[in-house]
């Protein structure tokens, strides 16, 4: 079908996005409901890469495959997060917002952006018109993504049985995945969206390079901000001074899935330095024999 707005669809699809967001906002700021959160970001996704491909029309393989790459990823992701807030009935994150409109805005104004910015491979692709054969990058990318796919569902479904188990109450998940990394699901993520900017390659010309901003700003986002720190800071505060908490943060990644016995004994500048071990995870941990 061609052209919406501008050829690569950048501005259709935040348009799309804002409009979609807003929606939800409205919904949460007047209800007080704040359970479609989640659902309302992952579900975007989907919703721009399908609207992406059939706006343009070509079809190319390249093309079905990505979208059907993050079609999968949003709605198991969609579906898995909203059926875990309405079992658990709430959500922590929103426990100030929901009486602040200003906080409760920023935080919908950024999720639009999130999306926005991580969607901009799948985004340029859909809109080319090129159609190269299939390269290793196309391959690389498919590899990576299944493997971060796997990964992050396996660790979400792992930590919620082990979160529902009245046995583990009050106690920090170390099971599966999670011997591995502290945040296995998040390496998953990651992993599946850099896959995702691989496989586009092939088709990518001049500024359509810039593209790449949306895995590194998925990176930052749950390096540095609202993933691994906050939840960091908050199982920090509450098994902080148990001793075998402190031994499974000393010796568990805190994102790439390494064993322990490995990441145990490394020193502590190569795990800052290659393995995100950053010191702002331990800020609200207390220091007394904090050595890593």
């Amino acid at each position: 079908m061609g052209t919406v707005i501008d050829s690569h669809f950048l501005g259709l699809t935040a348009i799309v996005t804002v409009g979609y967001q807003l929606l939800f906002f409205i919904v949460t700021a007047l209800l007080k409901f704040d359970k479609v959160t989640d659902f309302a970001g992952s579900t975007n996704f989907v919703l721009i890469a399908i609207l992406t491909l059939v706006l343009k029309g070509t079809w190319h393989f390249r093309q079905v495959v990505l979208t059907l790459l993050v079609v999968i990823w949003g709605l198991r992701l969609g579906v898995f997060l909203l059926m875990r807030i309405l079992q658990w009935g709430e959500d922590r994150r929103f426990d100030e917002m929901r009486s602040n409109f200003g906080k409760l805005a920023i935080f919908w104004i950024f999720q639009a952006v999130w999306v926005w910015t991580v969607s901009l491979p799948v985004t340029v692709v859909n809109s080319s018109n090129r159609n190269p054969s299939i390269q290793a990058a196309d391959i690389t990318g498919w590899i990576m993504w299944s493997s971060g796919f796997i990964a992050e569902a396996t660790a979400d479904q792992q930590k919620l049985v082990f979160k529902n188990s009245p046995e583990n109450r009050g106690k920090w998940c170390d099971v599966g995945l999670w011997k591995y990394s502290r945040h296995p699901n998040y390496f998953g993520e990651i992993l599946l969206w850099w896959g995702i900017f691989v496989a586009s390659i092939p088709v990518l010309e001049g500024a359509e390079w810039l593209v790449i901003l949306g895995p590194i700003f998925l990176t930052l986002l749950l390096l540095f901000i609202s993933g691994i720190p906050l939840l960091e800071e908050s199982a920090d505060k509450k098994f902080g001074n148990v001793a075998g908490y402190r031994h499974y943060k000393r010796a568990t990644s805190p994102l790439i899935l390494l064993p322990p016995v490995l990441y145990d004994n490394l020193p502590s500048w190569f795990k800052t330095t290659f393995l995100f071990e950053l010191p702002l995870y331990n800020r609200s941990l207390p220091q007394e024999g904090l050595n890593w």
